[in-house]
């Protein structure tokens, strides 16, 4: 099996590399360890607890054990199925921040700015506003990803927007547009009642081209030869085989399983593969490091009216909800149930957000475990922007052991600050008028939680990984010895290889990555076949004129 391009991943970018790299006539190999995507579990946006849970949609990963949050160890799900983790997500869609893009260029990612991003974002998107407002000028109008919003129908939603402007913070018609900060309505990944993975969005109509086909095979390591990468080991059907790329390998297996691969083929740190027994092709101590991710905790209020989604969770309730989404793809099953969001800043002197909240209306747990006594609401919210830096290592040298992924959270004294901060201004926000009629108590972390000691007890307890890793295989500039990808995604050191996934982000963005990751496979894919990249907007974002001297 041979193809100008091998992509090893079908996930969020590896689906829209193979989309735009086929449109353009090339032939296009995409390896893929999981099987289908199809039935309800995946397909059910409300549904999005289960395959996130399940062994054989999720690689399984689970990280070391966390020194600084007692010692537990969290769980890591990435996507084992067509469409990768955009098929077992949330399905929240964000963009990310201007600033996130230009700080992405300031550190050596030439041509990452929000200037160069924005095109992509406006080519890869169809936007529904759905009668909503928002700012269609800033949006795209005719992409293969489709964002929708949920129909905001339960007054929590609203509440939650009403509080955040009692407390004196903005609000923005779409944080998509041109002013993310602020409360407003939540975007997803969701089309005629379906989650809109990757897969759909890209592989699927990539698929019907005679130039693209996809198999199933384990990657096991990228052949190099004299400097140059000219295909994959893979197992397939028990036996190991060599897939051929005539012009390039791009990995897209996720920011665990592509640090992991370019390990495996002899590029990383020198000394942690020589341990392994490993030829070293490439010395790149950066390969696998700077690991990065958002943790959140789940702020639980108790109900004091019945109106939350708590009244659906039984057997019956469920089978009428699954019913009305099999036949009509309507009704509570076609939506994520996060339909209101909000960034906000945690203290004057920060430029832009750096607290994001998903509000939902039930209290429960996001593996789908018990709501937490009967009705209630919640907002998932955690800090945007840790100093914290993880790594991901080899276990050894055989291509089935998982790799180890070490978090390292809240290892930098800041972390454990802006957590205070943001426990604070949440139960502020809850604390507002328009939750009045609502708020019967505090469920989580609980009205006697108070202290600083307090407040880093339940963050080391109760933080949760948001599931956002990225940063493992960082861009930067060539002479830059952390960097693994240049600016257009090439590998350094090696010829005809690049990774394009979340693993090249030089920092996390702002919010879910899901948006940002397909991002950077439609640009990537303008790279590789050497075309001018989209021209730059002059568009300028909103930012608080007064984010100096003032938090609101």
């Amino acid at each position: 099996m041979e193809a100008d391009f091998v992509i090893v991943g079908a996930g969020s970018a590896g689906c829209a590399m193979a989309y735009r790299l086929g449109e353009a006539g090339a032939s296009v190999l995409v390896i893929e360890h999981g099987g289908t995507d199809a039935g309800p579990f995946i397909q059910m946006p409300a549904a999005l607890s289960y395959p996130m849970n399940m062994k054989r949609y999720d690689w399984g990963f689970m990280s070391e054990a966390e020194p600084h949050l007692d010692g537990r160890k969290l769980v890591v799900p990435r996507g084992k199925v067509i469409g990768g983790s955009s098929s077992i997500n949330g399905m929240v869609y964000v963009r990310g921040h201007a600033m996130d893009y230009d700080h992405w260029r300031d550190s050596g990612a030439d041509g990452w700015s929000y200037a160069d991003v924005l095109p992509y974002f406006r080519r890869m998107e169809t936007w529904h506003d759905g009668g909503h407002g928002g700012d269609s000028y800033w949006r795209g109008k005719d992409g293969p990803l489709h964002v929708s919003r949920g129909p905001r129908e339960n007054p929590l939603f609203d509440a939650f927007v009403q509080a955040g402007k009692q407390a004196g913070y903005e609000t923005t018609d779409d944080y998509n547009g041109q002013k993310q900060e602020g409360f407003g309505p939540m975007e997803q990944t969701v089309h005629g009642g379906r989650r809109w993975s990757a897969a759909n969005a890209y592989l699927r109509p990539a698929l019907k081209r005679e130039n693209v086909e996809i198999t199933r095979a384990f990657a096991q390591r990228v052949v190099i030869e004299e400097g140059r990468a000219v295909g994959v080991e893979v197992k397939r059907g028990g036996k190991t085989e060599v897939i051929r790329a005539r012009r390039e390998v791009i990995l897209a297996a996720s920011s665990i399983n592509s640090p992991k691969l370019l390990m495996l083929s002899g590029i990383g740190p020198a000394a942690h593969l020589a341990e392994h027994g490993i030829e070293v092709i490439a010395d790149r101590p950066g390969v696998g490091g700077n690991l990065q991710d958002h943790l959140e905790v789940y702020m639980q209020m108790a109900a004091s009216q019945p109106i939350t989604l708590y009244k659906h969770w039984n057997l019956l309730s469920k089978a009428v909800i699954g019913a009305q989404w099999l036949f009509f793809k309507k009704g509570m099953g076609a939506s994520n149930q996060f339909e209101s969001a909000a960034f906000i800043r945690s203290k004057a002197g920060v430029a832009y957000p750096d607290i994001q909240y998903h509000f939902l209306p039930i209290a429960v747990r996001y593996d789908g475990q018990a709501a937490a006594e009967g009705h209630g609401f919640q907002a998932h919210v955690g800090p945007m922007r840790s100093k914290s830096r993880g790594r991901v290592s080899l276990r050894s040298g055989n291509s089935e052991d998982d790799p180890k992924i070490l978090f390292n959270y809240m290892s930098h004294e800041d972390d454990w600050e802006e957590w205070r901060r943001c426990i604070r201004l949440t139960r502020e926000i809850f604390g507002q008028e328009a939750f009045k009629p609502y708020v019967k108590h505090e469920i989580q972390p609980g009205a006697e939680v108070q202290s600083d000691a307090d407040i880093d007890a339940f963050v080391r307890e109760h933080a949760e990984s948001a599931y956002h890793p990225c940063g493992t295989c960082k861009m930067g500039s060539v002479n830059d010895t952390d960097a693994v990808v240049d600016a257009q995604g090439r590998v350094i050191g090696v010829e005809g290889l690049r990774v394009a996934d979340s693993s090249i982000f030089p920092r996390i963005t702002n919010g879910n990555l899901n948006a940002p990751s397909i991002m950077v496979g439609e640009k990537i894919a303008d790279h590789v076949l050497g075309k001018d990249p989209l021209a730059a907007s002059n568009d300028v974002p909103w930012i608080h004129p007064q984010w100096e001297t003032e938090q609101r």
